[in-house]
């Protein structure tokens, strides 16, 4: 259902970003009732009335309170924009790489070790340069690149001595040489977009580190990959992140709380309504 003044849009958010007040600005200018709601003093009781909600838009920061407050609006029989298994699934990036794998799309090297010993031990087998990232994480923190074998055991021994388990379950893959820069392309629903190019003076394109960003032309055989990518994920709201080098593209992530903020000066501000547009259609639906 649409939202009503009884029954508004709640839009989870413990940070009010440039991207976040871009899209209540296109709620406001369309009249749409919502409610924004800070994940840090959100409660839920198992058992009780549903939310008095039209539906959610998971816009929070945190992966982890946006997957539980997604999960626990879903079992209240409430829409929401992302649901909790596509959140899941483009936040741990070993699934996103063995749905990928398994659709046949191409995707950088990768292996998993469960201890960071064992990524040592195969990693001369692997090859370098590679590249460690975490299970779950974003804008590249915690990933290294690896260069050779006295890099890999600095960091695998920083890794192993983590106090987190998870972060000793280690995720490498080859490191592609893109010239600093990578390719994301927004999704929203069955609409790509546009596409930019984020361009580093490191190995990490985020704009969040500073890259810069510049329009990148959608070609035939780019919109084919993304749209493969989504098919093999499901549809949402997405950031699809490409890798190119002299030997072709690769998906390489998924994001299900995409960042715009830099997009908005490459590809203009219609970016906002047509992610509401999206937002709106999925409630409709449901």
């Amino acid at each position: 259902m649409l939202p009503t003044a009884d029954r508004p849009l709640a839009v989870l958010a413990s940070r009010i970003r440039v991207e976040e007040k871009r899209l209540l600005e296109e709620l406001d200018r369309r009249r749409v009732p919502y409610q924004v709601l800070d994940s840090r003093t959100l409660v839920f009781r198992l058992g009780a009335e549903a939310p008095p909600y039209s539906g959610l838009l998971v816009r929070e920061v945190s992966y982890n309170r946006g997957l539980y407050a997604a999960r626990l609006f879903e079992h209240s029989g409430l829409p929401v924009v992302n649901d909790a298994d596509l959140i899941a699934l483009c936040g741990d990036k070993l699934r996103t790489a063995l749905v990928l794998n398994r659709a046949g799309l191409p995707i950088p090297r990768t292996m998993l070790a469960l201890t960071p010993g064992g990524a040592r031990t195969a990693l001369d087998g692997f090859g370098y340069p590679s590249v460690v990232k975490p299970l779950v994480g974003s804008w590249g923190r915690l990933a290294a690149r690896l260069t050779g074998p006295d890099a890999a055991e600095a960091v695998l021994e920083h890794r192993d001595a983590l106090p987190d388990p998870l972060q000793r379950i280690t995720l490498v893959q080859e490191y592609i040489d893109t010239g600093h820069r990578d390719i994301r392309v927004l999704v929203f629903g069955d609409r790509v977009l546009g596409a930019i190019y984020r361009i580093s003076e490191g190995w990490r394109a985020n704009t969040r580190r500073g890259a810069r960003v510049a329009p990148c032309p959608l070609d035939d055989e780019m919109v084919e990959l993304t749209r493969r990518a989504v098919a093999a994920v499901g549809p949402g709201a997405l950031a699809v992140d490409l890798l190119e080098d002299t030997e072709g593209r690769y998906v390489n992530e998924i994001n299900a709380t995409p960042e715009f903020t830099g997009a908005l000066a490459a590809l203009g501000e219609g970016l906002a309504a047509a992610y509401v547009d999206h937002v709106l259609q999925r409630l409709d639906a449901a």
